[in-house]
């Protein structure tokens, strides 16, 4: 076995760490610790450096003659007793300058350990929640199929696990059927939440109301006493249509994707309407009530943005002319744009959604 000297002045700095430090030769055998790997495990030197942690037989995989062979500084955890270390193990040279021990550092990282084993148990936990709460989310979407003279159908993707985009189909009475999208600002578990808020109020306030502009104001003073922060906020634009009268009327708040119709011989019009989104900074609220006449075969589309401003590589938007087009092209029209856009942006930065009502 190859001498080293060991410099004194070195030793007198690693005697002073609060980690446990040792020089390892080729045979395994301790040529060295410092006072605190003495103070907690008594005199090792001389020892083999398994037999140290009371094990009967070398480690699976050793670093130090890892190190010693290659010269490389390696690391591994590693477990002694009900404390866990990191153990970095970097390669001393004898005086032929071949590499003939291994210093070890014990870094005790129990603690650490602990909380990065708590952390990701709460990570665990909060991802089978937003996993539940998602689950949720799709099943609040309308079925497709049949409602009172409507043959619904749609698209909805959301950017993260929860989506703040959100539509619903309901019964109003036996002659009409309420029918809305609304985008809640941001994305997650916060937006996630006040589309079932508004979902659930909806539904409740509009039981028998054929006014839209009552409904909208008790939504709002519904939306006021929930008493959130000026940046929690949506828009909306929802309609009713009724079966017999073939009449769908409609107000918009600050929903800035005007709904399309094609009609049945193939002509777009777009259901131009302003007025304000629900939010804390209005005390009251007014919406202008629009009405048109829809025909059998004639065909309504409500979106969000995150169709028409989805970006591709140039940094382009979709645009409304994109989706028009793919409306005007007829057949399989939501699987044709769900095509179009996969292909014009891979990623999907902002949720999107789209409603298509056929009048039959």
């Amino acid at each position: 076995m190859e001498k080293i000297k060991l410099d004194e002045a070195q030793l007198g700095i690693v005697d002073g760490m609060i980690d446990w430090v040792r020089v390892v030769d080729n045979n395994n055998t301790v040529l060295y610790a410092n006072k605190k790997m003495r103070e907690d495990l008594g005199e090792i030197v001389g020892r083999k450096c398994y037999e140290v942690f009371c094990v009967n037989k070398n480690c699976d995989y050793c670093i130090s003659k890892t190190t010693i062979e290659k010269g490389s500084i390696l690391k591994k955890e590693s477990k002694i007793g009900d404390r866990t270390f990191m153990v970095i193990s970097s390669p001393l040279k004898g005086n032929s300058g071949r590499n003939v021990c291994s210093v070890e550092v014990f870094r005790d990282i129990t603690k650490e350990r602990d909380l990065a084993e708590k952390i990701e148990e709460k990570n665990k936990k909060m991802s089978d929640d937003i996993k539940f709460a998602r689950n949720m989310q799709m099943r609040m979407l309308p079925p497709k199929g049949m409602y009172n003279g409507l043959s619904i159908d749609y698209l909805y993707e959301s950017s993260e696990s929860l989506s703040g985009d959100f539509f619903d189909v309901f019964k109003i009475d036996e002659e009409n059927t309420g029918i809305y999208i609304c985008d809640v600002v941001g994305h997650g578990v916060t937006a996630s939440l006040l589309t079932v808020f508004v979902r659930q109020s909806l539904r409740t306030i509009s039981k028998g109301n054929m006014n839209l502009n009552n409904i909208m104001k008790e939504l709002h003073k519904t939306f006021l006493s929930l008493n959130l922060d000026y940046d929690k906020y949506f828009s909306l634009f929802l309609g009713v249509y009724n079966k017999t009268t073939r009449n769908f009327s409609y107000v918009n708040a600050g929903h800035n994707s005007e709904p399309i119709i094609m009609r049945k011989e193939g002509k777009i019009e777009l259901l131009s309407s302003k007025g304000y989104p629900i939010a804390n900074i209005f005390d009251n609220v007014k919406y202008d009530v629009n009405k048109l006449s829809l025909s059998v075969e004639d065909r309504l589309f409500l979106y969000t943005d995150g169709i028409t401003e989805a970006k591709n590589d140039a940094n382009r938007q979709y645009s409304i002319e994109n989706l028009i087009d793919i409306i005007k092209k007829g057949g399989n029209i939501l699987g044709n744009l769900k095509a179009s856009l996969n292909e014009y942006c891979e990623i999907h930065k902002d949720d999107y959604a789209i409603l298509m009502a056929e009048i039959i």
